[in-house]
């Protein structure tokens, strides 16, 4: 049996000291064998940046899934390429930095990551369906966990009922609001609308409300800032059968 955490889009500095507090306390009591965290929020602002990906990797995250904010900044462009277990969407175009999925090796199984982003009210990508029908025929373990950074639900939804069966577990991030959907498909994928986010829990999506408030009351430009207090990680726990790649069962969580 395999136990591992997805944590949602961790939000600016706020959400990565949250991660690094909370994370290794909550790993040993839930006796968790990997972490898998969306970071494309991750440096403050939006955006991943190399420092905000070590600060991640540091704190006990074991590979990092990004979204549409994945290449905003281009100083982690390089990062993308240096091998880390860091991917963006496999459906971003074939010149993008970085890779679409990992597989990791723990010796008695393997553990696949893929990242997919939605195109509903998206960016227009390569259609996930297909992307992941060709993904699968390259991939070797049955244990594979899909980050489906998506906006619509039913996109989410009809990807998840796609590939139950032949994934363990379809997660959706992207909206950093935590669904109360958890469930197993009838042929053995977990699966999550949105995971949430990890960022402060009185935020508008981990923005101070006065300013996400002026912004939607006077339609002018506003710059952004992240909230930083009472940061929240909001996510789902996994049962595995690394034999089968079926999830067994899956656990909603917020930690405090």
């Amino acid at each position: 049996m395999i136990r591992v955490l997805m944590i949602g889009d961790v939000v600016g500095q706020g959400g990565c000291d949250a991660v690094r507090a909370k994370l290794p306390a909550f790993k040993r009591a839930q006796k968790i064998d990997l972490v898998v965290a969306n970071g494309e929020n991750s440096a403050e602002g939006n955006g991943i940046l190399p420092h905000s990906a070590e600060h991640l990797f540091d704190s006990g995250v074991d590979v990092i899934t990004t979204g549409n904010h994945a290449l905003r900044r281009r100083e982690i462009y390089e990062y993308f390429d240096e091998g880390k277990n860091l991917v963006r969407p496999a459906n971003f175009h074939r010149e993008a930095p970085g890779v679409g999925y990992l597989t990791l090796d723990f010796l008695r199984y393997q553990l696949c990551v893929v990242n997919l982003q939605g195109v509903v009210y998206m960016e227009p990508l390569e259609n996930p369906f297909d992307c992941i029908d060709r993904i699968l025929k390259e991939v070797k373990t049955p244990n594979i966990l899909v980050d489906f950074h998506a906006e619509a639900t039913s996109e989410k939804l009809a990807l998840a009922y796609y590939l139950d069966g032949r994934v363990t577990a379809v997660v959706g991030t992207h909206t950093h609001v935590q669904t109360a959907d958890e469930k197993v498909l009838p042929q053995g994928t977990g699966y999550i609308t949105d995971l949430g986010m990890c960022g402060a829990e009185h935020s508008v999506l981990g923005v101070r409300p006065d300013l996400a408030i002026k912004r939607l009351r006077t339609h002018l430009p506003v710059r952004f800032e992240n909230e930083r207090e009472n940061c929240i990680l909001h996510g789902v726990v996994l049962e595995i059968n690394e034999k089968t790649g079926k999830t067994n069962k899956i656990i909603r969580h917020e930690i405090k």
